[in-house]
Order: C-alpha cells, then sequence, then structure tokens
C-alpha cells in the first residue's frame, strides 16, 4: 500500500523508548505554531512510497525494537500505517505514534472512520495533542509541550479512558 511521506530515521534515540525506526508522514491539518516540522504540513509534497518497501527496510536494522510514527499528521493516513502497524505488531515491534489530535478525539474519530480505530488500536503509546508554543519545554520526554501525554494505549481502550505511562 502507498503511503505520503516527509523521511525516515532508520535509527532514532529521541522518538521513543530504545532505538527506533521513525517514519514521518507528509500532511498535517494542525500547523501548531511553533511545529518542529513545518515542512511536513503540505499534503502535496513528500513522496510516495511502499508501506511493504518500509517494512522491508525496518527489517535490516536489527538494533531496532519498535517503530515511531511522526508527521505530519499519522493519523491522516491511518489505512497504510495499520497496515504496516500490522507486520511490525506481529513480529513483537514497540509501536507508538504522535498525534495533533487527543487520545479522545481519535476514539471519537475512530467511531466513524475504522482505519482510525484500527491504527489506535495497534499502538503500545501515543502522545497526543497539539504542540503548543506557550507550554513549550525542553525537559519533556519524548513531547514538545505540557498539554501533550504519553498515552499507554492498549490500557486506556480498557478502560475507556486515557491512562498516562511514564517511559
Amino acid at each position: 500500500m502507498l503511503i505520503k511521506l516527509a523521511g525516515i530515521v532508520p535509527e532514532s534515540y529521541v522518538d521513543g523508548p530504545g532505538i527506533r525506526f521513525t517514519i514521518f508522514v507528509q500532511g498535517c491539518p494542525h500547523h501548531c505554531e511553533g511545529c518542529h516540522n513545518p515542512e511536513t504540513h503540505d499534503f502535496n509534497a513528500g513522496r510516495l512510497a511502499d508501506t511493504d518497501k518500509i517494512y522491508n527496510k525496518i527489517k535490516q536494522f536489527p538494533l531496532v525494537h519498535g517503530v515511531t510514527y511522526s508527521g505530519g499528521e499519522p493519523f491522516c493516513q491511518a489505512e497504510p500505517l495499520a497496515e504496516l502497524g500490522e507486520k511490525l505488531k506481529a513480529d513483537g515491534y514497540h509501536l507508538m505514534s504522535y498525534s495533533g489530535w487527543t487520545f479522545e478525539q481519535l476514539l471519537a474519530k475512530g467511531e466513524k472512520e475504522p482505519q482510525v480505530k484500527r491504527l489506535l488500536g495497534l499502538l503500545d503509546v501515543l502522545v497526543d495533542g497539539r504542540f503548543v508554543l506557550a507550554e513549550r519545554s525542553l525537559e519533556l520526554k519524548f513531547r514538545g509541550s505540557r498539554n501533550q501525554r504519553l498515552i499507554n494505549v492498549p490500557e486506556s481502550l480498557a478502560q475507556g479512558k486515557a491512562v498516562t505511562v511514564d517511559l
């Protein structure tokens, strides 16, 4: 399946716990002031890539045990990311995603957009919420602003409410 990419980082140490393969998708509707990746906002930019080729590329890095979806807005490309995520989870990878939408907003979107629900259900951790420049902090782990939460997705789905995690 095709996906619109802004780029990849094969061995990242800053986009989640451990050594991770980070996928930056192209396109974001949020346009947060002070965004770290403003070049990923334009839905018409980036390049098309095949999720099978990305999967094969990830497998080439034996020290990578986690994959992070970043952007752009990953949930704007939920279907191809879910397809990729299913293969990665079957191989035991830890899966994490950033989103400008909150966990609660994604739950609501998932009621009308099954691919959003499918992707959310594959995640181990979600960093949710828009980046807010006034709440920016360089001291936060894996987040840019204080309003963003690190969500334990399986536990949150089981409880029906956002449950945070400290990584």
